[in-house]
């Protein structure tokens, strides 16, 4: 080897022979996909018995969960507890786990990215209402059987189908929440509040009421 000449590691010029295999990814299209991950917050509250459902209208008209895109820096649940608080006013605590996944499939034309919005749907036990930030929403409480009929409203069969099966998910996993929770149950959960109140100055206010159906 002559002067000035240096000779690489054995691994490196192994790693040097083998067939380019990794697949890079442009920066544009990761922006295409940054939109294609939501969040939705599945609320409810307990009448005696009865689950009600927390459902927002979106500009069209139709009933849905509040959602939205997942966000840099929060945890889905975080995202869907943000997304509860400004569509729906919602405070109360929102379950870290997804219990179910949904397909959002877009109206009209597609984007650039010509993917439908997969949703992680999170429940979320609603403690107290508080007025929503974003206008026009609309936040109204419907039982289980009633929820699944405005979901099914204005969709497909197949989109309307799927988002009652995410209903009847929610309240298999409400009764077995239910269940367990004398019993210890461990599951962790995201309690939110815009305003740290003691419960005695939460009982005095004045909360605006949604509508019930």
């Amino acid at each position: 080897m002559s002067a000035g000449e240096s000779r690489l590691p054995s691994a490196w010029a192994k790693v040097r022979t083998f067939p380019p295999s990794t697949k890079f990814i442009a920066l544009s299209h990761l922006r295409r996909l940054r939109g294609c991950e939501q969040v939705a917050a599945v609320c409810y509250r307990m009448r005696g018995a009865v689950i009600e459902f927390l459902l927002v209208q979106t500009r069209g008209g139709r009933w849905t969960f509040p959602k939205g895109s997942a966000e840099p820096g929060l945890t889905h649940a975080q995202a869907a507890a943000l997304e509860a608080y400004e569509e729906a006013g919602v405070h109360g605590r929102m379950e870290e786990a997804s219990f179910a996944r949904y397909t959002r499939r877009k109206r009209g034309p597609r984007d650039a990215s010509g993917v439908d919005p997969a949703v992680n749907a999170h429940l979320c036990e609603v403690l107290w209402l508080g007025p929503p930030q974003e206008s026009g929403r609309n936040p109204t409480w419907f039982s289980a059987e009633k929820t699944k009929r405005r979901l099914r409203e204005d969709r497909t069969s197949g989109d309307g189908a799927e988002l009652a099966r995410v209903v009847d998910r929610a309240v298999a996993r409400i009764h077995r929440l239910r269940r367990t929770f004398n019993s210890g149950d461990a599951l962790q959960k995201v309690q939110f509040t815009i305003e740290d109140a003691p419960p005695s100055r939460l009982r005095a206010r004045k909360r605006p009421k949604p509508r019930r159906a």
